[in-house]
């Protein structure tokens, strides 16, 4: 069993999706993620801009977000949004722990802005949720020179000529 289906099945699970539609969307997810990329999250959503277009599905791993939509009286599987975390950019959520609800918002590569709703259970589960997109958006997306702390053949700072020099 390869990384993503390891990590898939039990965010599935937490997030109390059904079998059958896990079953229903994992194919468009295989032809989207990697094998060797490991799930955040997975849970649905809806488009507060668009209510009454369909169900959404998105799922969160650590290279990309994904977006599947079933619409509402067909039932018909979709690809909505597929992309990688570093070409999102302007990526905002605001958790409302009164609503149980996290509205996150991103900017494709496009330039067209999405915007989604994600509902939970628990007040408890909105912090969870924003920590989770947090490591996601926050934590992993660092400009490479933010990571830098020192480069090889850098003289330490006590031991650079004229550091402790007298001041006299």
């Amino acid at each position: 069993m390869d990384v993503f289906s390891r990590t898939f099945l039990p965010a599935a699970a937490e997030a109390g999706l059904a079998v059958q539609t896990v079953s229903r969307h994992m194919p468009v997810f295989r032809r989207c993620v990697g094998s060797g990329d490991a799930t955040i999250l997975v849970t649905r959503c809806s488009r507060p801009d668009r209510p009454v277009t369909g169900d959404y599905l998105l799922l969160l791993t650590h290279r990309r977000l994904v977006v599947t939509q079933q619409t509402r009286l067909l039932h018909r599987l979709r690809l909505h949004l597929n992309t990688e975390l570093r070409e999102l950019s302007n990526v905002t959520w605001s958790p409302d722990p009164r609503l149980q609800s996290v509205e996150m918002a991103a900017t494709a590569i496009d330039g067209i802005r999405e915007r989604f709703l994600i509902r939970t259970s628990h007040p408890k589960q909105v912090w969870q949720l924003d920590a989770l997109l947090n490591q996601a958006f926050r934590t992993r997306l660092r400009p490479p020179g933010a990571r830098v702390v020192a480069s090889i053949g850098d003289t330490p700072a006590v031991a650079r000529p004229g550091m402790f020099a007298p001041s006299w």
